[in-house]
């Protein structure tokens, strides 16, 4: 009996075996029939799509934490014919609520393209006129007659973030503008778009909705906090702005860095745009260099280069604060005769008269005393003529020309050292004036403060230039250039301050000749001058109330040095004093 159930076991065992091997066989061979494969890339097609995820762009905050750029959520409009039912309905509250023409929606609507069923009417929408399309139409759906559709039925809304700049035109020079591509342009959108667009992801997603938690999500791009004070450009904006119609000039603009770290605190401009509406952009400006003149606009400085002069002077042991020189009115270098801005002779005179009295003829004794190839390594020094490697798009270099170029002659070395013949950008003099008040060692401008990316803050390190002066060479001529502007009683003292600085005045030269009544005014300064904290520099386009700098850029700079010190809580020389003697 045992052995017939032991036959009868194994029969029913390979019976199984049998069929569970015939069903692997039938299972393989479906699997690799062409018909499976067709199969299995219509599930794969119906069931998943490659889809490329952009993230939100990081955000732009000032050092207060003041949001300056950031995202909005806008609305495309558009109508799906194949529900639609009424073109009428649809292109009258569309046309009313944004404003657009009626006949030219109906237009779009009733002569769509072949093959296309959706069509935009409109993109970029606000939320509130979308907001008041969606709540029309279900208004209208609940009116409708039972068995019957509303008359917007059809219009479709889908939202998408757009760039927004809640201060409007605010620091615009500054920031620079997103356009509808998610490409920046100018300013900080520009220069460090890769970081603020962030890192798209292509994925492999599922179609079916219930699957939606397999959507991967693109993190946000990196959020910039910015060393601009909010408080200090809207004053600087708004001194310039009182400035340009005082002085009936026709450009200009105030710029102010800390010159221990070269941290930008404002750049305000004259001509400036809503970044909202980035497309006026050709209305605003001719052309680019317009946009932020404070690191695009190269111009003939001035005496403001004198400062310069006599601080190679000074480090090169030509001279000391009290030589003294006899000023005949003119000097003759290179077959050219040079003389002083007034065209006088001032007498006997040290470094400290000829820097108060802005002195030409000084400045050529000591750039021919020195020799071309020390006066040029030190121009070369100060970054003259080089980028400063300032973080916002569109820097330019300038021109110092010198000896060897095919257009620099003998009297360049004269006009260079007072200010004339050479092309500078404001950005330029204040990195190279930023050796004279932190201690002979330059910074590198910049605007960026921190980085925000994952939840946590990075600080960006302050970054120095060359050392084209010693500290002591540096102490001496910040100490001639506060009395200078002592001794002459200057527009540009801050009441409780001791500051330093110097004018400058340029003719402009048009097509090669020097315009006999137009000129730059110009005065950079810094102070206190015991602990330099804030370095300004304000440049005129054309006054026409007067050409100098003493009577128009200087009292500008006393006016926003005010107001910075007020701004930055820098107590008075005298309470600063008496707390560091405690």
């Amino acid at each position: 009996m045992r052995q017939q159930y032991g036959r009868r076991s194994q029969v029913l065992a390979g019976m199984i075996a049998f069929f569970a091997l015939a069903i692997v066989v039938q299972m393989t061979r479906i699997q690799n029939s062409p018909e499976a494969e067709i199969f299995r890339q219509q599930a794969e097609n119906y069931a998943y799509e490659y889809r490329t995820f952009y993230p939100n762009r990081g955000e732009i905050y000032d050092r207060n934490g003041r949001l300056l750029a950031g995202e909005k959520i806008v609305y495309e409009v558009g109508v799906d014919l194949n529900v639609m039912t009424d073109p009428h309905a649809i292109s009258f509250a569309v046309a009313d609520t944004l404003g657009l023409e009626y006949e030219n929606l109906m237009q779009v609507i009733q002569n769509p393209p072949e093959g296309i069923n959706y069509i935009v009417l409109a993109d970029y929408v606000e939320s509130s006129q979308a907001l008041y399309l969606q709540e029309l139409k279900k208004a209208l759906n609940e009116q409708a007659p039972e068995g019957s559709l509303g008359g917007l039925t059809g219009l479709q809304f889908k939202s998408h973030p757009q760039r927004s700049y809640p201060e409007h035109a605010l620091g615009s020079n500054i920031l620079g503008f997103v356009n509808r591509e998610g490409k920046g342009y100018f300013g900080v959108e520009e220069k460090y778009d890769t970081l603020l667009a962030g890192n798209p992801v292509t994925a492999l997603v599922p179609t079916d909705p219930n699957k939606a938690f397999e959507i991967p999500d693109a993190p946000d791009g990196t959020t910039l906090v910015l060393s601009i004070n909010r408080d200090l450009q809207a004053a600087a904006e708004d001194i310039l702005d009182t400035a340009l119609g005082t002085y009936g000039a026709q450009d200009g603009l105030i710029a102010i860095m800390d010159p221990r770290n070269g941290e930008l605190l404002a750049i305000a401009v004259s001509r400036r745009m809503d970044l909202n509406t980035f497309w006026n952009y050709d209305v605003v400006y001719d052309n680019a260099t317009e946009f932020n003149p404070a690191i695009s606009k190269t111009y003939e400085p001035g005496s403001v280069v004198k400062i310069f002069t006599m601080a190679a002077a000074l480090d090169s042991h030509t001279v000391t604060a009290n030589t003294t020189y006899l000023d005949t009115g003119s000097v003759l270098i290179g077959g050219v005769t040079i003389q002083n801005w007034d065209r006088n002779p001032w007498g006997v005179q040290n470094m400290v008269g000829c820097l108060q009295h802005s002195l030409n003829v000084c400045m050529v004794n000591l750039s021919t005393q020195m020799g071309a190839t020390t006066f040029y390594n030190y121009m070369d020094a100060f970054g003259l003529g080089h980028l400063t490697g300032v973080d916002l798009a569109w820097e330019a270099p300038g021109r110092l020309k010198v000896p060897g170029d095919s257009d620099w002659y003998p009297v360049d070395l004269g006009t260079n050292a007072f200010g004339q013949g050479i092309a500078v950008t404001p950005i330029q003099m204040m990195a190279a004036a930023s050796a004279i008040a932190n201690d002979g060692r330059m910074v590198i401008p910049h605007v960026l403060y921190a980085m925000v990316r994952d939840g946590r803050q990075y600080e960006a390190p302050d970054q120095f230039g060359a050392t084209p002066i010693s500290k002591q060479t540096a102490d001496t001529l910040s100490e001639m250039l506060a009395i200078s502007l002592e001794n002459e009683s200057s527009l540009a003292l801050v009441p409780g301050y001791r500051v330093a600085g110097k004018t400058g005045t340029a003719q402009i030269p048009v097509d090669g000749i020097y315009e006999s009544d137009a000129t730059n005014t110009s005065f950079i300064g810094w102070g206190p001058v015991d602990d330099p904290q804030f370095m300004i520099y304000v440049w005129l386009e054309r006054p026409t109330e007067s050409p100098w700098g003493s009577e128009t850029a200087a009292p500008v700079f006393a006016q926003m040095a005010q107001r910075t010190v007020i701004l930055l809580n820098i107590p008075p020389d005298s309470i600063r004093q008496q707390i560091a003697l405690k």
